[in-house]
């Protein structure tokens, strides 16, 4: 457990990306699952879903670098 808390404590945004791209697909997979699709249908909507989430930790995180500078220079 205590390197699990290590882990997460250590890459914040890796584990962030990890959470949240597991409740998109689990959405993803709950919502489209009457719909029909073929194979790498799935795959890619999952490949690319984890992209997006990717992408809004990313973007999410631009703002941890301003507010430790304004910080500093306080």
């Amino acid at each position: 457990m205590e390197t699990l808390k290590k882990t997460v404590s250590s890459h914040p945004n890796l584990s962030a990306w990890f959470v949240l791209a597991l409740g998109m697909v689990l959405i993803l997979i709950y919502e489209a699952r009457s719909v029909g699709l073929q194979t790498m249908q799935w795959f890619w909507l999952i490949l690319i879903t984890i992209l997006v989430a990717g992408a809004c930790i990313w973007i999410v995180s631009w703002g941890d670098n301003d507010e430790d500078a304004e910080d500093g220079n306080a």
